[in-house]
């Protein structure tokens, strides 16, 4: 009720526990408190938590607009409801080094476990969009370093995203991810992997955790959890993918409304109330203080 009774700390120990154990980590994208209480509802181990869908749920496109202050609001209204760990999308840093290092610090008290730095000149792009722009690697590594001085609680992770892939090809994200771990990343996002053999090319190159990215209309096939496990990876993100199914769920419904005038064809396919309070553990909110607040679940239609 309300929060997650699981302390930020002990979220962040358990991720790190996880990774250190070699089980795969499967982190779908949430795009809201709800949608973070479902992912847990199911049985995953983590929720990531992506900049494309702050952006869009901002309504805008994801180069480089939003600030700290919305990321980590929204990153901590995400983190508050679920006991699993959960892993934000930081962008750049937010500015040069003291920036970054001040962005570790407001997203460990925002109750994240953990944020991925990126390599891209700002403003920056989606991973999987043409003309993206690196950065020098002395730049790269002081955003990492900076990121990891910053830090206050080591079981805080900091993964360096690489998207050097795109433009100067894969040798040079092999050189770029054993450079980003020697300057401290705790894990490595190549972004932008073309095939198998690529996540397994990086996996060989550094000895910390690797990261899939498996973004629908991109670079990378949507190889299956199974297929990355086997290559070595050991975070596997679905950061738009539940926004792209509401949005797309949304956008037919209302397409209903302007042919048939009413949504009753679509009832089926809707979450029912019931499930919905399910989700929002309005029990335990009716137990709580019965005497000023109580909700009467008994009449409720599951269907309704």
């Amino acid at each position: 009720m309300l929060h997650s009774t699981v302390t930020a700390a002990d979220k962040r120990a358990a991720f790190r526990a996880r990774l250190d154990a070699g089980e795969l980590v499967r982190m779908p994208g949430a795009f809201n408190p709800l949608s973070a209480a479902l992912i847990q509802d199911k049985g995953f181990e983590g929720v990531y938590i992506s900049g494309a869908v702050l952006s869009a749920d901002l309504g805008l496109p994801d180069i480089g607009l939003t600030t700290l202050t919305e990321v980590a609001q929204r990153g901590g209204q995400i983190a508050r409801v679920t006991d699993l760990p959960t892993l934000i999308d930081a962008d750049t840093g937010f500015g040069e080094p003291m920036n970054v290092a001040r962005t570790v610090q407001v997203l460990e008290d925002a109750g994240i476990s953990g944020m991925h730095l990126e390599d891209q000149v700002n403003p920056k792009r989606c991973g999987h969009l043409d003309g993206k722009e690196v950065v020098d690697e002395a730049t790269a590594l002081k955003r990492i370093r900076a990121a990891v001085e910053g830090r206050r609680d080591p079981n805080f992770l900091i993964m360096a995203r690489t998207d050097i892939r795109g433009v100067d090809g894969l040798a040079a994200a092999v050189a770029r991810a054993k450079a980003l771990q020697d300057a401290g990343a705790d894990a490595i996002f190549p972004e932008a992997m073309a095939s198998l053999e690529e996540f397994a090319a990086v996996r060989a190159a550094v000895s910390v955790p690797i990261l899939a990215n498996m973004t629908e209309f991109g670079k990378s096939e949507l190889f299956t959890t199974a297929q990355l496990a086997d290559v070595g990876v050991n975070i596997v993100i679905f950061p738009v993918s539940l926004l792209r199914l509401a949005m797309g769920a949304a956008e037919r419904g209302l397409e209903t409304i302007l042919a048939e005038g009413s949504l009753t064809s679509t009832v089926p396919e809707m979450q029912t109330r019931a499930r919905l309070y399910e989700l929002l553990d309005y029990e335990s909110y009716s137990a709580f203080d019965s005497g000023i607040f109580t909700f009467d679940l008994d009449n409720n239609r599951s269907g309704a």
